[in-house]
C-alpha cells in the first residue's frame, strides 16, 4: 500500500502543537528496549548542553516494536524545554521509512538542522550533538556525514564496497556513506521528501548511501565530523548482513544510472572538510566467522559458477575459479579480481532489465568471500592498520575507473 505520509494522525498533531522548531532530532528504532534509553540521555544531555536556547524537538521513529521500546522512550524524561515525539512510521518497514517521516516532521516544523543517530549505539556521546549540528548551524555546510574509528571487521559493505564506489563516481572521499548517524540543513530536509522513492529499497536500508548520493549530485555543501569510536549492535557479516547487502548494492546501482552523466564526468577524487573529534581510540573487536565466509562463497560458486561464466570477463570467472579452491586461512581474492567483479556486476545490472535482484543476489557470496580475503591480510594487524588497507583499496578503485565506463558502454551495445 502506498503512503502519502509516513506520519501518522497523532504525530501529526503533536507536530501541529508544537508549530515550529530549531532542531529536530530522529532516532528510528525497532526492537532497541536495551540501547534506546542512553542514546536519548546522550541527546537530550547534548541538546541541553550546546544548544539549551534552541527550540529542540526529539522524534522517536518505531517500527512498530512488540517489546518494550516505545515505553522506555516514553518514560524517560527529558529536559523540560525540550519536546519529545513518539510515533509508529507509517509506509515500508525500514529505516528509509523511519527517515521518511523524519523528514516531513523537519520540514513543517521549518527546522534550521536536522539530526539522526541509530538507536542501538553504545558509544554515543553528549557531545555528538556537537559535532554532528554544529557544522549545519554555526558553519553554513548543508550535509554532514559521520566519521567512525571502527573495529576492522566493522563495516565489511563500507569498506568492501560503499567507501570506493562513491569515491570513484562521485570525486569525494566521504569514508562511510552509509555510517547511520548524519546531520542535515531543513533545505535538504525538504528536498529528500519531495523524491518519489518511498516504494523502493530505499525505504528499507538503502536509505543512508541514497541521501549521501542526492547531497553530492545536487551540490550541497558537504563536510564530515569524526564521532570516535562507534560501538553498536555489531552484525557478524558471515550471518546477519545479507538483506542489508542486497538493499544497498541494488540502490547504489540504481543511483549510477540515475547520475550516469555526472559519474562518467569525473576524474580523481578529493578529501572532504572534517570536523569533531581530534584523537582516535582503538575500538573492541568483534567476532567473525572465517569458516562461514569462506563456505559460503564456495556454495555460492557451486551453484553459479555457469552465470559468472556468462558474467565477467575470462580472467576474473579463472580467479574466482581458483578462490573456490583454497583453503579458509589461505583465502584470497586479489584486489583487481574485486575490483573488475564489482564493475562488471555494475554493468550487467545496467544491461538487465529484469532478474536484477537475482543478480545482486548472485554476488553475494563473492562479497562474503572478499571480506574472507581482507580477513586473512589483516589479521595481524591493528584497526588503524587495516584502514590503509581501505585506502590503498579505494585508489585501486579510483585508478580503475576506466575500465568501469569501457564495461558499462559495452552493455549498452
Amino acid at each position: 500500500m502506498r503512503y502519502d505520509t509516513a506520519l501518522r494522525g497523532y504525530t501529526s498533531k503533536r507536530i501541529e502543537e508544537i508549530e515550529s522548531a530549531d532542531i529536530l532530532v530522529g532516532i528510528p528504532c525497532y526492537y532497541n528496549e536495551r540501547t534506546i534509553e542512553h542514546v536519548i540521555q546522550m541527546v537530550t544531555h547534548g541538546l541541553a548542553r550546546h544548544y539549551k536556547h534552541k527550540r529542540c524537538v526529539i522524534l522517536v521513529a518505531d517500527g512498530g516494536s512488540t517489546d518494550d521500546t516505545r515505553e522506555v522512550v516514553k518514560e524517560f524524561e527529558i529536559k523540560p524545554w525540550q519536546e519529545k515525539i513518539v510515533s509508529i512510521y507509517r509506509g515500508a518497514p525500514g529505516k528509509g521509512s523511519a527517515f521518511r517521516s523524519a523528514f516531513e516532521a523537519a520540514k513543517r516544523l521549518k527546522v534550521k538542522a536536522c539530526m539522526l543517530v541509530d538507536s542501538d549505539l553504545r558509544s554515543i556521546t553528549s557531545d555528538w550533538v556537537k559535532y554532528l549540528l554544529e557544522p549545519i548551524l554555526e558553519k553554513k555546510y548543508q550535509y554532514v556525514s559521520p566519521v567512525y574509528t571502527r573495529y576492522k571487521y566493522d563495516g565489511t559493505i563500507t569498506n568492501n564496497i560503499v567507501y570506493n564506489l562513491t569515491r570513484a563516481l562521485y570525486g569525494l572521499r566521504i569514508r562511510q556513506p552509509i555510517g547511520g548517524d548524519f546531520a542535515f540543513a531543513g533545505e535538504l530536509a525538504a528536498y529528500y521528501i519531495e523524491q518519489d522513492v518511498w516504494d523502493t529499497d530505499v525505504a528499507r536500508y538503502g536509505i543512508d548511501i541514497w541521501m549521501t548520493t542526492n547531497a553530492i549530485t545536487n551540490n550541497f555543501k558537504i563536510c564530515q565530523s569524526n564521532l570516535g569510536v562507534k560501538i553498536h549492535d555489531s552484525k557478524d557479516p558471515s550471518e546477519s548482513l545479507g538483506p542489508m547487502f542486497r538493499q544497498v548494492i541494488h540502490t547504489l546501482f540504481v543511483l549510477m544510472e540515475q547520475n550516469e552523466a555526472a559519474w562518467k564526468a569525473i576524474k580523481g577524487s578529493r578529501t572532504v572538510p572534517l570536523f569533531g573529534l581530534q584523537e582516535t581510540m582503538e575500538p573492541e573487536p568483534i567476532q567473525v566467522d572465517l569458516g562461514r565466509l569462506v563456505t559460503e562463497y564456495k556454495t555460492g560458486f557451486r551453484h553459479f559458477k555457469g552465470l559468472y561464466r556468462d558474467i565477467f570477463c575470462p580472467e576474473c570467472f579463472e580467479e574466482l575459479k581458483r578462490c573456490a579452491a583454497m583453503a579458509k586461512t589461505k583465502f584470497a581474492m586479489p584486489l583487481k579480481t574485486w575490483v573488475m567483479v564489482l564493475y562488471e556486476t555494475a554493468a550487467t545490472f545496467h544491461r538487465w532489465t529484469h532478474n536484477r535482484t537475482q543478480l545482486v543476489n548472485l554476488v553475494t557470496p563473492l562479497y562474503l568471500g572478499r571480506v574472507a580475503s581482507f580477513i586473512n591480510q589483516t589479521r595481524k594487524m591493528t584497526s588503524s592498520q587495516a584502514e590503509e588497507v581501505v585506502e590503498e583499496q579505494a585508489r585501486v578503485f579510483e585508478d580503475q575507473k576506466d575500465y568501469l565506463i569501457q564495461a558499462w558502454d559495452a552493455k549498452d551495445k
